[in-house]
């Protein structure tokens, strides 16, 4: 563990495991189920956040700014359905109604996530970086945004509507804020769906993350998406 490594690990004042670069990333996520098990019954929520030059650096100014993560939890809103409204139709009002009927699309097939892949490195499939999980002292999934504030920056929700997104996903999908690196965000969905319907979860996701759709789709249509969300319990989003 590098000492750049040492020190981010440190500022969060919580449990942590360090999971070297270059590690299996199946280790990692097999931790970070277990962790989730035993956090139920610890009072803890684990996340895993790769530190990437780039995360290391967002995470030790937010240190040197002295972050109020209490803050940002206790200002949690339950306006996050409004929020990716708003954002949907902000991204839609420039396209006329056939141009959307495209864009929609009537894809029926579509990549399924079982396994993350934020942390993972492109030429051997390894951890990337040093790899932290953290068991984060909150008492619900949506408050480790109080802990790793991501957001703010070109289409990135902000840290304050992040955290008002994940509790209403929580809340809708069950599904719990999971993996970071400095411009990736993955979730894990264990009750998949939770019985809505794929389009309208996959709107949310393009709300959330044009880039879903505009760079991780091969056809650039929302119902591929939608086509993959059905059976994932993996989300990724990853903004360029």
């Amino acid at each position: 563990m590098d000492e750049s490594t040492k020190k981010v690990a440190e500022s969060f004042q919580c449990r942590y495991t360090v999971f070297e670069r270059g590690t299996d990333p199946e280790l990692a996520e097999q931790a970070y189920r277990e962790a989730l098990d035993r956090g139920k019954a610890d009072g803890f929520w684990p996340a895993l956040i790769c530190l990437d030059e780039y995360a290391v650096e967002w995470l030790l100014e937010v240190v040197k700014d002295d972050y109020d993560r209490d803050e940002i939890i206790a200002g949690c809103t339950d306006n996050g359905k409004e929020i990716l409204e708003e954002r949907f139709a902000e991204y839609m009002e420039d396209y006329e109604d056939e141009e959307l009927q495209e864009m929609m699309g009537e894809e029926t097939e579509g990549e399924e996530l079982h396994q993350f892949i934020g942390y993972m490195s492109f030429g051997d499939g390894m951890l990337e970086a040093d790899t932290l999980l953290l068991e984060i002292p909150v008492k619900n999934p949506w408050e480790i945004i109080g802990y790793l504030p991501m957001g703010g920056w070109n289409e990135c929700p902000s840290p304050e509507e992040m955290i008002a997104i994940c509790k209403y996903w929580y809340e809708k999908y069950g599904a719990v804020p999971a993996v970071f690196t400095h411009d990736v965000m993955e979730f894990y969905a264990p009750k998949k769906l939770n019985g809505i319907d794929s389009m309208e979860a996959a709107k949310e996701h393009y709300a959330f993350c044009v880039d879903r759709v505009e760079q991780g789709t091969r056809t650039y249509k929302i119902s591929e998406l939608a086509a993959g969300l059905a059976e994932s319990d993996v989300w990724y989003f990853w903004w360029d």
